[in-house]
């Protein structure tokens, strides 16, 4: 019986539902998911393995016009995702009319390998907005095969699925069959710590935070993590703690929350906050954090 293996890489503007689209192929919650643009800051692998398929998804960063050098690195890990996909997987919200870059929707409509092109989050809308949509997307991204789904309430979801399968070349797996990501515990942890962060603070707190996890030891019955949530300036780190310490407390109990259901046992999470002033913008404290370009 022959395999088939091959990267399929998704992409499109913040917020369009990648991450909750990955997660529901995956059928774990590699990507964290907040109403917040720009949540996705890495390019993630989630590997869905059957008897004669292996699908390594890769969830990136929403594309935008980037500002600072992080943002410049986040771009660079969506600009990766043409090099090695097999097939790209377009995401677009229903009512959206353009991608926030040219240079990318060129990349799309030029690709040489299949498209599919999502149109997400039709539960939002109706039969009418999503003919306008499916014509005006028809149009723009000729080469592109359509979907409409909806991955909140997993419709389409699995069309979709099948049809990347038949899709995917003959290769023999990539990864271990029973490998889940790429990534190590420690990313996660600090992806479920910048999560509640992103859920709780306002204005610039969320893109000014980078976690680190310094410590990670699992014992039989439990993990010990200790985290520092970086921050760019003395007042954010005030209200990263928060009056007597209890913003920072709610985090750190969200966050063990979810941690638990995520390694399921028991977790233990110090959270220290710390200065690292600028470190968007330096290349040295990009590179430590992951964001290569």
């Amino acid at each position: 019986m022959s395999h088939k293996a091959g990267f399929v890489n998704i992409i499109g503007n913040p917020n369009v539902g990648k991450s909750t689209l990955m997660n529901a192929f995956v059928g774990e919650r590699l990507s964290i998911i907040t109403s917040k643009a720009q949540t996705t800051r890495h390019r993630i692998l989630g590997i869905v393995n059957g008897e004669d398929f292996q699908m390594i998804l890769s969830d990136t960063p929403g594309i935008l016009k980037p500002a600072y050098e992080l943002q410049e690195s986040m771009m660079s890990f969506v600009k990766s995702a043409f090099e090695d996909a097999d097939v790209l997987l377009y995401l677009v919200e229903l009512g959206e009319k353009d991608l926030k870059d040219e240079d990318f929707l060129r990349k799309i409509t030029n690709a040489k390998i299949p498209v599919l092109l999502l149109i997400n989050k039709i539960d939002k809308g109706n039969e009418e907005l999503l003919a306008e949509s499916m014509k005006l997307w028809q149009e723009k991204v000729p080469n592109a095969q359509m979907f409409a789904i909806s991955a909140l309430e997993n419709f389409g979801v699995q069309e979709v699925f099948q049809e990347i399968i038949k899709l995917l070349p003959e290769s023999p797996a990539f990864y271990p069959k029973d490998q889940l990501t790429d990534k190590p515990e420690r990313f996660f942890v600090n992806e479920i710590v910048r999560e509640k962060i992103l859920m709780h603070y306002k204005k610039e707190i969320p893109y000014s935070v980078e976690i680190e996890t310094e410590e990670f030891y699992e014992e039989d019955e439990i993990i010990r993590i200790r985290s520092i949530i970086m921050v760019e300036r003395e007042t954010q780190k005030g209200i990263i703690i928060g009056h007597k310490g209890t913003a920072i407390k709610r985090v750190g109990v969200e966050a063990r929350r979810d941690l638990q259901k995520f390694f399921g046992k028991q977790v233990h999470i110090e959270l220290v906050a710390k200065v690292n002033k600028n470190w968007r913008s330096n290349d040295r404290q990009l590179k430590r954090f992951g964001y290569n370009k």
